[in-house]
């Protein structure tokens, strides 16, 4: 099950970006990946063509693990925790850091 989605802020765990922070750009779930921002950056070499009009060294991001990711909770004193799944007030699913009890990503 994918507790982390598109928006929410995130520590990398372990590999060479380890305790770098960004937020998430995009999930790829059957992959088990995830796109962060600032994090996983590599160098591309690309030419000028039709949909870009400069050409050079461009920075990109790549995927990184959902296994290398912690979700860091508002108002956690580490900052990283373990999510639980409940139900609020009109009955709708949502995600609660487990060391805080407050509500992840409620809008």
């Amino acid at each position: 099950m994918n507790r982390i989605k598109k928006g929410d802020k995130v520590r990398v765990i372990s590999g060479k970006n380890s305790t770098k922070e960004g937020i998430v750009l995009q999930v790829f779930p059957k992959k088990n990946l995830a796109i962060v921002e600032g994090i996983n950056v590599a160098k591309r070499h690309t030419k000028p063509s039709a949909n870009q009009d400069k050409g050079g060294i461009l920075d990109k991001e790549l995927p990184i693990h959902l296994s290398k990711l912690a979700l860091v909770a508002p108002k956690s004193p580490r900052g990283v925790s373990k999510i639980s799944y409940s139900k609020d007030k009109e009955g709708k699913k949502v995600r609660i850091a487990k060391k805080t009890n407050s509500v992840i990503g409620g809008k």
